[in-house]
């Protein structure tokens, strides 16, 4: 098939005609249409960040007017900078980046060795357990929170407490069963043969994994580290029950403590708090948002 063929026909995939849209009157109500769209869709999603990060520019007596106001009146960066140093926002920003950046570390590992071995490796009953992984999904997060808790309270056979610890983040979300289902899928798709072309040159089962899987599954891979550092970052639940020294906590489990606290925080404070620990997740996005589409779409090879 021809690039102008495919071009041709990926032109007329869409909900009007190359036909209706050559007419003027068409053209115009469709784009007309689609800007209004595109517009109104876009403020519902970024109005809520632009009123939080603007709020937390204005006094607490300006926050506090009923008339809300797109633009504040006045700019005062105050509320940042007492954020950040008055509700010791630094230490739990930095907890946080150390939790998200261990619970990576450990996801990748046991996910992709997860994937790589129930895709190329075919363990004896490896569908039953992929098929059991695949179940979890289908449970509320909510309802493994007690016998997760209770787990980590007393982990079996070793009898050990993770309750304040950073295992107890790390090794409940170890084993992630949707990353495992996108890594096995793209698994899936690399040839056989290339796998085989390496263990005849005498590569090991780890190095055909390190030398040849992993390089050709970074896009995927990407995919998946975003997820597990959003989801290590944005989680609040699990981390308020196993987390309860105040000075291990994570940042949106402080800012909630905070918030509840006897000790009166400004509300503008507050919200400047909440910008800070918006900020990393959506710059995240914003650099990566191709990586998401492309990695769980694409194929391992391209012919």
């Amino acid at each position: 098939m021809s690039k102008a063929t495919s071009a041709t026909e990926s032109a007329q995939r869409s909900l009007i005609s190359a036909k209706e849209l050559a007419r003027p009157r068409n053209r115009r109500l469709y784009y007309a249409v689609l800007t209004l769209t595109v517009i109104a869709f876009a403020a519902a999603f970024l109005y809520p960040l632009w009123w939080m990060a603007s709020s937390a520019l204005e006094t607490p007596r300006q926050f506090a007017e009923q008339t809300p106001t797109l633009l504040p009146e006045s700019v005062h960066l105050s509320a940042y900078k007492d954020a950040w140093t008055q509700m010791d926002i630094a230490h739990f920003f930095l907890n946080t980046v150390y939790y998200a950046a261990g619970g990576w570390a450990i996801q990748m590992a046991v996910d992709v060795c997860a994937a790589y071995a129930l895709s190329k490796l075919r363990p004896v009953f490896g569908n039953i357990v992929f098929a059991g992984m695949l179940a979890s999904l289908m449970l509320p997060a909510a309802a493994l929170l007690v016998p997760a808790y209770l787990t980590v309270n007393d982990l079996p056979l070793f009898h050990i407490n993770l309750v304040n610890t950073p295992w107890a983040l790390w090794l409940p979300g170890a084993a992630n069963a949707f990353n495992i289902y996108v890594l096995r899928r793209f698994f899936d798709q690399i040839p056989t043969d290339i796998l085989d072309a390496a263990s005849i040159d005498g590569a090991s089962r780890l190095q055909v994994l390190l030398r040849v899987v992993l390089p050709l599954s970074r896009p995927v891979l990407a995919v998946v580290s975003i997820f597990s550092v959003v989801g290590m970052w944005k989680d609040f639940l699990w981390p308020l029950l196993v987390l309860q020294d105040p000075d291990r906590q994570t940042l949106s489990v402080a800012l909630h403590r905070l918030s509840t606290s006897t000790t009166q925080v400004p509300p503008t404070e507050m919200i400047a708090g909440l910008t800070i620990a918006a900020v990393p997740m959506v710059v995240l996005f914003l650099f990566f948002q191709r990586h998401i589409i492309s990695g769980l779409s694409a194929g391992a090879l391209k012919g």
